[in-house]
């Protein structure tokens, strides 16, 4: 008996908090997922790493070693000025000194990456002044360029998922659920074909370094807003029309960026997606339940003022006592009268 009733329990208490436990678990499976991934990519990066240590420690021995001249220390200072500057995007070797990092479209490229958060960090602001302007810049560019990509998304999206979508519906009688389902995995396709495999086998002939997997993982990590900075196009020695080139990446990061957005808004919008984001979602409260329980404490409060007008009242009247009225007993009797 005890058992039946603490399963019934568990059983409405679980029920009861069906949005909770989906949450649990999702913040559960998130964390196992960023487990999942710092393992793969220790186990798959780590022996590279290593053996990258192995090769500098052996060319900075061999080095000394033809350069007995020069010391250790004095060696590691001036690798270390090199290192540091690099950071910021100046480099000391004699093919790179003919790219300027802020020329007009150097720097155009720049706030691009900086007002879609994509930021690559090959470039940094090197002065004070530009750091502080950097913080201002973002500050106001980075919900600006959100509000113009919400702006453009919204415009496209009837005239890339809405409208077609209810176009095939009613004229060829097909499901509405169906037709956004079709529609979705047609137009990611043309997403894909358009700003990954296009501009990637693009890249991959412009840029003398990249094969085509290293130009698809650029296209990736800059249209996903990941920005790693390890693959940047562009800074080549004797880059050809580098400024329209740079004026052409910009272009492409847009672009790509919205066609992006647009794709992941009708992936949103499918009636399967919304329930599966319901049952993760804290359930809101209708405006007719709302209604309801301010009916309900009306009604309650009306019920409680109108009992206590009631028992005040009764409080009241309560004093005073009916006295029937009397009777003779001798009823026209003279003489009693």
């Amino acid at each position: 008996m005890l058992q039946s009733l603490t399963s019934n329990s568990c059983v409405r208490l679980i029920q009861s908090n069906k949005s909770a436990w989906y949450f649990l678990f999702l913040v559960l499976g998130y964390v196992l997922y960023l487990i999942f991934g710092a393992v793969v990519f220790s186990s798959v990066e780590l022996p590279y790493e290593d053996q990258r240590r192995q090769e500098l420690r052996t060319a900075k021995r061999q080095f000394l070693q033809e350069n007995e001249c020069l010391s250790e220390e004095r060696l590691e200072e001036f690798l270390a000025k090199a290192l540091e500057a690099s950071n910021y995007g100046v480099s000391i070797l004699n093919n790179a000194s003919s790219n300027w990092n802020w020329d007009f479209t150097s720097a155009l490229f720049f706030a691009s990456t900086v007002l879609t958060t994509t930021g690559y960090g090959h470039t940094a602001p090197l002065s004070g002044g530009g750091k502080a302007f950097c913080i201002i810049y973002s500050v106001i560019g980075i919900p600006f360029t959100l509000l113009f990509l919400t702006a453009v998304v919204q415009r496209i999206m009837v005239f890339s998922t809405r409208r077609p979508i209810m176009y095939v519906h009613t004229h060829w009688g097909l499901s509405k659920p169906l037709v956004a389902i079709i529609h979705a995995i047609l137009l990611a396709i043309v997403a894909v074909a358009c700003f990954f495999l296009i501009p990637a086998a693009i890249f991959s002939a412009l840029e003398k370094d990249w094969n085509f997997l290293e130009s698809f993982y650029f296209c990736f990590i800059s249209l996903s807003t990941i920005g790693l900075g390890d693959y940047v196009p562009g800074e080549a020695f004797n880059q050809r029309f580098r400024e329209l080139y740079k004026v052409g990446i910009t272009v492409y990061l847009l672009l790509g960026l919205i066609a992006m957005l647009v794709v992941l808004e009708t992936f949103c919008e499918l009636q399967q997606l919304k329930q599966l984001r319901k049952m993760f979602y804290l359930k809101k409260e209708k405006p007719q339940d709302r209604l309801a329980i301010l009916e309900h404490d009306h009604l309650s409060f009306t019920s409680v003022s109108d009992h206590t007008t009631t028992s005040l009242r009764e409080d009241k009247t309560e004093p005073y006592v009916d006295v029937p009225d009397l009777v003779s007993p001798g009823g026209d009797d003279p003489m009693l009268r």
